[in-house]
């Protein structure tokens, strides 16, 4: 046994540094977004090129918030969060980046009025979901699926307030929501009302007209 507690003393102290971490990196994240009072995180994939048609849609769509006075708030990287930072630098409006340390394919963009760094996802998207009315989750691979649930999942459980939840690109999204309908839906593992929740929008137009129905 006593062999034993070098291990569970060096585990101890590990554990330890990583609850400083986290709580270090929390604190760090709601100080840097305190002053955001009204915003809007917009999701999606960091491969797309700038052409894009849904980095396109992603920058109008940020334009036409930062008109709105919206803060829009992204993950801070490349693709379609770089065409959000973009429109809503171009507008003239507060462009935030929470970006991600990852040993691939994530950096700053550079449309950026305010950014911070982050170590741990869930810190990370806990600040992506804090301080926003609204989510728009534009195309993405298996990290924009993450974060879609989990804010469905907050929204479901009342852990967070009733907020509109936009998903753009029909063509993209239909087969998981027709799966959400014909399966979840169908078996009762989720009700009409959560199901119901979930909008689609083509367009900025769209998007925007859906917004007014919760007047925005």
């Amino acid at each position: 046994m006593n062999a034993n507690r070098p291990f569970f003393r060096a585990k101890f102290f590990k554990d330890v540094s990583i609850f400083i971490r986290v709580m270090i990196e929390f604190w760090r994240g709601l100080h840097f977004l305190r002053h955001t009072k009204r915003a809007v995180s917009i999701f999606g994939s960091a491969r797309l090129a700038d052409d894009h048609l849904y980095c396109k849609i992603a920058r109008e769509l940020a334009a036409e918030f930062a008109k709105k006075d919206f803060a829009v708030i992204t993950g801070g990287g490349p693709g379609i969060m770089q065409a959000a930072n973009q429109g809503a630098f171009e507008a003239g409006g507060k462009s935030i980046g929470v970006n991600i340390h990852l040993p691939f394919e994530q950096r700053v963009n550079p449309f950026l009025t305010g950014s911070l760094n982050c170590r741990y996802f869930f810190v990370r998207k806990v600040l992506l979901a804090r301080y926003s009315e609204v989510f728009v989750i534009l195309p993405g691979g298996f990290g924009t699926l993450d974060e879609f649930f989990e804010i469905v999942t907050l929204l479901q459980t009342g852990k967070m307030m009733n907020r509109p939840v936009i998903l753009i690109g029909r063509k993209f999204w239909s087969a998981l929501i027709d799966w959400c309908r014909d399966t979840l839906l169908a078996e009762k593992m989720i009700n009409d009302i959560e199901f119901k929740r979930l909008k689609i929008a083509d367009t900025t137009e769209e998007a925007m007209a859906i917004l007014k129905t919760y007047g925005i």
